[in-house]
């Protein structure tokens, strides 16, 4: 076999071992120097020393230090520590509920409450599983003793829960801008709108739909109502907070005045205030978000070093080359180009997560946006709604396994999928919506920054 051969059966091996439900991190280490070991071979072993006078060694090394010292995803763990504080300060529960009397008059109004807070909680958090989780066991009960339909309830859930790693300060775009090399506050700036656009999305779907079927979502009754002067002191206490903070985080960003390490440890200091104000800070609270913190930040960084390490063999084999040649042999048009990616990547979403997706598949297609004139930016946005579709993908929808995780008998499987299929359309939409119109995506960076440059 040739070297770039070996490099497309190195490809498919990991795919094949992922599906087993290998740990991917450390699949991804052990196939890099496995086949790095191959790749960087320049044989004369004579004593056992010998083994590991091999390059793919210091390429490890060298990797592990890169990931360590990168002043982007020193972000991930301030932000990360800051959803989790917020997460147990019982901030939620009145949000939801202040939301839910607050929006009374609307079709489906504790589902409207149910996507804001989702939308409200998942910017301050960015931990999909830890909304959907925290909602399912919040609004899922309240809204079925309210009798509404489980299959539409669960969707709404499931839907509003993945909205965290689109809207800013989302965790996932950190990472994407330390893997293409793009400047997280354009990043930032590009993602307003369109996480913008497809929360309205669902909330007009769901206003839309409950007008047709109100059986879907009765109304509340006027005895559950408390008086419009409790209403809005809930909604002063719950909603202010917490919005003011994550305004603060994103306008010191966006205006330029932090980096995004700095403003995450802005919202961590102020995470942590509003749980000394609303007196549910202990702790043991304290040492669980450091602990959860310290746990996804791991994971990621292992993510990291793997992913580069296997990419860096992988490309030195020509496995990048191969697959750049043939995709550009195949003479298509810019949409047609991103029409393909973007369907490559939403089946990817059935078996894997957006973080495996995002950390070795798309490195592989962005070298290839000069070649079809495709705005790095546009091409991130398009890529950031579409892995919102495998946390909605049936059979590996993950949103779905997590509300089933903390609902149990409540409802089955199979229920919570139908619930989220219309949201899966609704995001393909608002994709063919970017594509039409990238100024959604564009405009707000150009108006900040300037035109991008390349």
């Amino acid at each position: 076999m040739t070297d770039p051969q070996i490099a497309i059966f190195m490809l498919c091996l990991f795919i094949v071992l992922v599906l087993l439900g290998f740990p991917i991190a450390f699949t991804l280490i052990a196939m890099g120097v496995g086949f790095g070991y191959y790749a960087y071979y320049q044989g004369g072993i004579e004593t056992f020393s010998d083994i590991f006078n091999n390059n793919i060694f210091y390429l490890l090394n060298q990797n592990t230090y890169s990931v360590m010292e990168n002043d982007t995803l020193v972000a991930i763990p301030l932000f990360l520590f800051m959803g989790y504080v917020v997460e147990r300060a019982n901030i939620v529960n009145r949000l939801f509920y202040s939301l839910q009397m607050a929006a009374r008059n609307l079709p489906g109004s504790m589902a409207i409450a149910a996507l804001l807070t989702c939308a409200v909680f998942s910017t301050a958090s960015g931990i999909v599983g830890a909304v959907v989780t925290l909602m399912g066991l919040l609004a899922f009960p309240a809204m079925a003793s309210a009798g509404y339909n489980k299959q539409f309830a669960s969707g709404v859930i499931c839907a509003g829960g993945t909205l965290g790693i689109l809207i800013p300060p989302s965790i996932m775009l950190i990472v994407y801008s330390a893997i293409a090399e793009l400047s997280p506050l354009r990043l930032y700036a590009a993602a307003m709108f369109p996480g913008l656009l497809l929360a309205g999305l669902y909330i007009v779907y769901v206003i839309v739909r409950v007008s047709f079927q109100p059986a879907l979502a009765p109304k509340p009754r006027d005895e559950d109502v408390p008086p419009v002067s409790k209403i809005y002191f809930d909604l002063l206490v719950s909603f202010v907070p917490l919005t003011a903070l994550i305004a603060a985080v994103l306008g010191s960003i966006l205006g330029g005045l932090a980096t995004p390490a700095e403003a995450a440890a802005m919202g961590a200091l102020g995470g942590l205030i509003l749980a000394i104000l609303y007196r549910s800070l202990t702790w043991q609270k304290v040492k669980d978000s450091v602990f959860l913190t310290a746990k996804a930040t791991a994971m990621v960084c292992w993510l990291f070093v793997g992913s580069w390490t296997f990419a860096s063999v992988f490309s030195y084999l020509g496995g990048h080359d191969v697959i750049e040649h043939w995709v550009l042999g195949m003479n298509l048009q810019p949409w047609q180009f991103l029409v393909m990616v973007q369907m490559i990547i939403f089946v990817l979403g059935w078996p894997l997560e957006w973080s495996e997706i995002l950390i070795i598949f798309v490195p592989i297609f962005l070298p290839m946006l000069d070649a079809f004139g495709v705005n790095p930016y546009f091409f991130a946005m398009l890529v950031a709604l579409n892995l919102q579709t495998s946390f909605l993908t049936p059979p590996m929808a993950m949103s779905a396994y997590y509300l089933k995780g903390v609902l149990k008998d409540q409802i089955e499987l199979i229920e919570i999928f139908k619930g989220i299929l219309p949201y899966l359309i609704i995001v393909i939409s608002s994709m063919v919506l970017l594509y039409q119109f990238p100024g959604i995506a564009l405009w707000l960076p150009d108006y900040l920054f300037g035109p991008y440059i390349d």
